[in-house]
């Protein structure tokens, strides 16, 4: 996908340009385009601040009485690793990035963690193009469906003790968590966990650390949960 679709697909019209392409390029990009840069990894660095702004203030102001450490896990499951890759996905920023051929052929534009550092370097962009109030304008309605979400299926709670909870009074068993993936480069690896309850796989997650993908895991569990 070439920028200029990228941009008609979201309806935005950057100022400039050379900040959207810069988040949209992705730091292997550089190992075979060395004059392809700068990478996007400062702008995920401003939008990971401007993301923890944004949705500290929605939660403020959308539950005035709610107290502070509440408020704090609402906010860690709204904005974890897999809720970013989807609103990436659905910006189709994976179609859009640039990287190396060998990050592409070894699922670079589906990895959960590279998208979500996209969305984040691409809200980086909007503020600097564009001010804060465009990013927010832009960005909220797509957190508060996650908001519901998060809400509906209890996603801020400790999502490996609820699980274990569940399963303990249903089959008596214990899940188990095994990590079956790794993948990217040390400083931006990426683990797959996978969850069990004796023979049955429940589900797989994704994180940065073990402990992150095996909470996503368990989080995956609970949301395919019928019962």
């Amino acid at each position: 996908m070439t920028l200029e679709d990228f941009l008609t697909f979201n309806d935005f019209r950057f100022r400039n340009s050379v900040l959207l392409r810069e988040a949209l390029t992705h730091s292997s990009f550089l190992n075979e385009h060395p004059d392809g840069g700068p990478d996007n990894e400062r702008l995920e660095f401003l939008g990971d601040a401007i993301l923890a702004y944004l949705s500290a203030e929605m939660l403020f102001t959308r539950f005035p009485g709610m107290r502070e450490g509440e408020m704090t896990r609402l906010r860690a499951a709204l904005v974890r690793a897999d809720t970013l890759a989807d609103m990436a996905r659905e910006c189709k920023i994976g179609e859009a990035l640039r990287m190396a051929r060998g990050e592409e052929a070894t699922g670079g534009r589906e990895r959960v963690t590279l998208l979500g550092d996209a969305f984040e370097a691409l809200l980086g962009a909007l503020y600097l193009d564009q001010g804060i109030d465009r990013v927010r304008d832009w960005l909220l309605p797509r957190l508060s469906v996650r908001l519901d979400e998060v809400m509906r299926n209890a996603l801020d709670k400790d999502a490996r003790s609820l699980l274990q909870e569940i399963m303990q009074e249903r089959t008596g068993i214990t899940p188990t968590y095994t990590v079956v993936g790794e993948h990217g480069p040390e400083h931006e690896k990426e683990f797959t966990v996978e969850v069990r309850v004796g023979d049955q796989v429940l589900a797989q997650g994704t994180g940065r650390s073990k402990q992150t993908a095996a909470q996503d895991a368990a989080r995956r569990a609970l949301e395919n949960d019928p019962d």
